[in-house]
C-alpha cells in the first residue's frame, strides 16, 4: 500500500470513528426524552434535545428542523430515526452555533447605557419582552432564575454569561 493509499484509508476511519461518536451522542440525547424506550419522543421536547447538543436554533428555525423530521401525518412523536440523520447533518455543517461571548458581552454593554456593568431585572424584562423576538414569560422566568443577583435584584451581566457560553471541546 502506497503511503498516500495508507493516508487515505487513515483518514476515511478517522472519519467513520467520528461519525459514529456524533450518531451516539445524539442518540444519548434523544434518549433521555424516550420515556416510552420506542424510538420515539414528544415533538414538544425536540427543542430542548436539540439545545442541549449545542445547538441555538431560533423558534422559526426549530420549526423548520421539527417540519423536516415530522412524519406525513403528524402524530405528535418524532422518530429517532428520522430525528438522527437530520442532526448528524446540522452538527456536521455546525449550524445554529451559539453566539460568540464577545458579541453577546457588546449587545449588553449596548443596552447598559450607563456603563455600570449590570442592567436591573425590570430593564431586562423590558428589552427582552419588547424588542426582536420577544421572549416568552416562561423564558424569562427561566432567564432571570439564573440571571438575577438575589440581593441587588439586577443582572451582572459578565457573571451571567460565564454561565451562559457553551465551552465546544
Amino acid at each position: 500500500m502506497t503511503p498516500s493509499a495508507c493516508k487515505i484509508k487513515i483518514n476515511n476511519l478517522l472519519n467513520k470513528a467520528g461519525l459514529l461518536e456524533l450518531q451516539k451522542k445524539i442518540k444519548e440525547a434523544f434518549e433521555v426524552f424516550d420515556h416510552e424506550a420506542n424510538d420515539t419522543v414528544d415533538v414538544r421536547e425536540i427543542g430542548t434535545i436539540i439545545r442541549s447538543l449545542g445547538c441555538c436554533p431560533s423558534e422559526g428555525e426549530l420549526h423548520d428542523l421539527i417540519a423536516e423530521v415530522e412524519e406525513e401525518e403528524p402524530t405528535g412523536y418524532i422518530r429517532l430515526e428520522k430525528f438522527l440523520p437530520m442532526m448528524v447533518k446540522v452538527l456536521s455543517e455546525r449550524r445554529y452555533r451559539p453566539i460568540p461571548e464577545d458579541l453577546l458581552l457588546q449587545a449588553f454593554e449596548v443596552l447598559d447605557s450607563a456603563k455600570e456593568g449590570f442592567l436591573t431585572k425590570e430593564e431586562l424584562v423590558k428589552y427582552m419582552t419588547e424588542e426582536g423576538e420577544p421572549f416568552t414569560e416562561e423564558e424569562m422566568e427561566e432567564m432571570l432564575s439564573a440571571a438575577l443577583d438575589p440581593e441587588t435584584n439586577t443582572i451582572q451581566y459578565r457573571d451571567y454569561l460565564a454561565m451562559m457560553v457553551i465551552d465546544e471541546n
